[in-house]
């Protein structure tokens, strides 16, 4: 087996400019398959359990937040995977709730949660995560 130790990357050509080969043919850009932006928060006491790329998350209103971020994205299409739970105790049974990702800008991103069970009732989230994937600015 083979093991490469480095402390970074740069393309030969152009600087982020690497191609990972798969099999005989696939091919990626590096930088397309990593995620820009991710984290996971307790929405219920506003605080970051650990966090990527995020500068600061803000409580807009029961159910809503804001998470705002430290290097902003080149443009709104981004792609963004949002979820959340009630509780993050894995031997007690967990509520469920609905999370979705309702505004993206280059710079933040807005989600909101719901309680399943009362469906369209705002309800802050003891455990919420979110990946986001798109080009840096």
């Amino acid at each position: 087996m083979s093991e490469i130790l480095v402390n970074k990357l740069t393309g030969k050509t152009t600087a982020n400019d690497i191609t990972v080969t798969v099999g005989a043919t696939a091919t990626a850009k590096l930088e397309q398959g990593l995620a820009k932006v991710w984290g996971s928060y307790n929405l219920k006491d506003n605080t970051a359990y650990d966090a990527f790329n995020v500068s600061s998350n803000q409580d807009l209103a029961t159910g809503r937040s804001q998470f705002n971020f430290t290097n902003s994205l080149s443009a709104i299409d981004y792609s963004v995977h949002a979820t959340s739970r009630w509780e993050i105790n894995t031997t007690s049974q967990s509520q469920s709730q609905f999370c979705s990702a309702t505004m993206l800008a280059t710079g933040s991103v807005q989600t909101t949660t719901e309680d399943n069970a009362a469906a369209g009732t705002a309800e802050d989230a003891r455990y919420i995560t979110i990946s986001v994937r798109g080009g840096l600015a």
